[in-house]
């Protein structure tokens, strides 16, 4: 008897140690995890904290601003439960965070209607703080499905976390202009200075075509139509999430584009030096505008939904980076997922770039040690740096849940190269889900390949996500990565972000390749917090 209640004792002990030890440590049941590249299957945790999800349901469209009176970033977004109601979702919740780098949740803010109401289901949209009164204004869309299906609500507040609907506002689509009274949504207002008013931008339908209109108001309940939209969609895709501000000496629009049959759906950008050539470049021109690159993408396609806020002293873009069904990072994306941040910066020219906040990367401060465990192909090892030529790769140890990887990657002068970081890169599975850096052909790819184990071969499969990108002029390539779960975000110089949903990342190993070429990869440094 006291044997059996000895060996009953040890095995509630071993549980109650798998159960409440570290997410970042293997679990108790193979003990040999760490000296092992074979593939390991975790559970996807709840627990995001730098890329934001809640515990139950994910985070749509964000609304930021920064709130003059707490000195807090807040971050109204649509709650998708996925609880498979049809009719009344998407409530609006709250975040606030004074580093972009963590989050205080303050849960729902405005509630969804009834069926009968304006907004069972409840779209994105903007706030404002009137300085006069005292008052939050937040706009949202209400959404129903019977006509007209789409109008713009309002609800304020005192202290931005109690939120009271205002029943006396309801602006609807200007339907005697053309517009169509269905497709009216993502109000985004603005206080322009110079002509002391406030601006509200609306997506909006007309004959079949994509617009951004404007409407004008000094007191944030009456609002005039502008007879000339402030956008007019000429390449057939409806444009979502409008977002205008000034930084520096130039105004930009941010927007999201629904994409078409034959183009994603992506966060893009305009820019000019006043307001008024902001619209005039949206409105004349026949083609993308030449002076922004590759056609202001600021980000990949599994980064949506973005808008931006600032301080004094940063502006930053938040977007969403989506679920994949059946938890496969080559499964379709879902609506939704977690909350994804970059830091905008603008370059001299007025172009953006894109690059990590620095409170998420001063986050990942508990260093890692590099564990090496396999090369396969033309590899040379130095004491700091590794030279891979085509069908190469160097294998490391697992991955934590979340992970800091930095390394610098340099191309001899005369060469061009493929290379990259490989994850889930498990030595029982050809299956390899690679982030190809292709300074060949000027472009990020994730794709998911199969690679022969003892050549390092590897076939060419179509990319899951891309976004195109200026090869580095001096051959010098900083990566900058980024993982907290099945989030992972690449940055590059500084300059481009690449953000994407791959599964089983965490507590895997992973790898560096090269596909073409020849590349010198140094400095490889691995943290996590």
């Amino acid at each position: 008897m006291k044997t059996m209640i000895l060996m009953a004792s040890i095995l509630c002990l071993s549980i109650s140690f798998a159960a409440c030890s570290d997410d970042n440590s293997p679990v108790i049941t193979d003990k040999n995890l760490n000296e092992t590249t074979t593939f390991f299957s975790s559970t996807e945790s709840n627990n995001y904290t730098t890329y934001y999800k809640p515990y139950v349901g994910y985070v749509g469209d964000p609304m930021p601003f920064f709130d003059p009176v707490s000195k807090e970033f807040r971050i109204l977004y649509l709650q998708d439960d996925r609880d498979g109601n049809s009719t009344i979702y998407h409530p609006i919740h709250e975040l606030a965070t004074t580093d972009v780098a963590n989050y205080i949740s303050f849960r729902e803010a405005i509630p969804c209607g009834t069926a009968v109401e304006d907004d069972p289901a409840i779209g994105t949209g903007s706030t404002v703080y009137d300085e006069a009164t005292k008052t939050y204004y937040t706009y949202y869309t209400g959404h129903k499905a019977t006509e007209p299906r789409e109008v713009i609500l309002l609800a304020t507040s005192k202290d931005c976390k109690i939120w009271t609907k205002d029943p006396s506002f309801r602006l609807s689509a200007p339907i005697e202009a053309g517009y169509d009274k269905n497709e009216f949504r993502d109000p985004y207002v603005f206080y322009d200075a110079t002509a002391q008013c406030y601006r509200m931008l609306v997506s909006a339908l007309k004959n079949g075509d994509g617009y951004i209109i404007e409407f004008t108001s000094t007191n944030l309940h009456d609002w005039d139509l502008k007879p000339e939209p402030f956008f007019n969609n000429i390449w057939g895709r409806f444009y979502e999430c409008p977002d205008v501000f000034q930084m520096g000496s130039y105004w930009y629009m941010v927007y999201s584009s629904q994409g078409t049959k034959n183009e994603p759906a992506v966060v893009q950008y305009f820019y000019a030096q006043t307001l008024e050539e902001l619209k005039g470049i949206a409105v004349e021109n026949g083609q993308f505008p030449t002076f922004v690159p590759h056609e202001g993408w600021l980000d990949g396609v599994s980064f949506y939904a973005g808008k931006t806020a600032g301080d004094d002293t940063n502006r930053y873009l938040w977007g969403w980076c989506p679920t994949r069904e059946g938890q496969k990072t080559t499964g379709t994306k879902s609506w939704a997922g977690a909350l994804v941040a970059h830091r905008l910066i603008q370059n001299g020219d007025g172009t953006l770039s894109l690059d990590v906040p620095q409170a998420i990367s001063a986050k990942y401060s508990q260093s890692v040690t590099l564990a090496e465990k396999t090369k396969v192909g033309d590899v040379t090892v130095n004491t700091s740096s590794y030279t891979l030529k085509a069908n190469s790769f160097v294998r490391f140890a697992r991955l934590r849940s979340r992970n800091k990887i930095t390394m610098t990657a340099t191309i001899p002068e005369e060469n061009e190269a493929v290379f990259g970081l490989s994850f889930v890169d498990c030595s029982d599975k050809a299956e390899k889900a690679r982030i190809f850096i292709e300074d060949k052909y000027n472009f990020l790819k994730l794709k998911e390949v199969e690679v022969n184990e003892k050549t390092g071969e590897w076939n060419d499969a179509g990319a899951i996500t891309e976004r195109a990108i200026t090869p580095a002029a001096d051959n010098v390539y900083h990566i900058e990565v980024y993982t907290e779960e099945s989030v992972c975000v690449v940055y590059i110089n500084g300059r481009y972000a690449f953000t994407n949903r791959i599964y089983d990342l965490a507590k895997n190993p992973w790898a560096i390749f090269c596909t073409e070429g020849e590349v010198t990869v140094s400095d490889i440094k691995l943290s996590t917090y």
